[in-house]
Parts: structure tokens; C-alpha cells; sequence
């Protein structure tokens, strides 16, 4: 799983500049990339609950509640990171 400076230091290879969540490095999956629109990065929403469950000790539940809550909820402008959810 890649750290931010791993992240960071790939993006600057890449040449991008994306918004990135805090504190869910681990989570972190890719960029989209869609004509006439920005880079986006993107999360992982399983990994996300899985590491508020592991590193913050929330039940499941709690950490569903947090994400959907605090990061779902949250509009920071079009370079909102985009939340994918797996089909597994």
C-alpha cells in the first residue's frame, strides 16, 4: 500500500497534481481520466472502512457511518476525489 510521499512522488513522475484525502493513503487506487475534465483521484471504499476498522478501531457500522458522513458529504469542488466502490 503506498504512503504519501510514494503517492506524491508518483504523481510529480506522472507530471499531475491531484487532491488527495487526508488519512487514506492506503485506500488510494488510481486518477480517473475523462475528456475535458480534471484528473480525479480515486479511493477505494472497502479499503477505506477496513482501515478506519483497523486503525481507528470503529466498528464497522461506525466506519460506513464516518465515510458516507465525512467524505461522501464533503464537495471540495471538481477535483473531488472520486470514492469507488468494488464489485467484489
Amino acid at each position: 500500500m503506498p504512503t504519501r510521499p510514494e503517492i506524491q512522488e508518483m504523481l510529480e513522475n506522472q507530471d499531475m497534481s491531484l487532491l488527495l484525502l487526508d488519512g487514506f493513503d492506503e485506500a488510494f487506487i488510481g486518477w480517473t481520466d475523462r475528456i475535458n475534465e480534471p484528473q480525479v483521484a480515486c479511493y477505494d471504499y472497502l479499503k477505506m472502512v477496513d482501515l478506519l476498522m483497523a486503525r481507528d478501531s470503529m466498528t464497522y457500522d461506525e466506519a460506513v457511518e464516518y465515510i458516507d458522513f465525512n467524505v461522501l458529504g464533503a464537495w471540495v469542488g471538481e477535483t473531488t476525489p472520486f470514492i469507488v466502490r468494488p464489485l467484489d
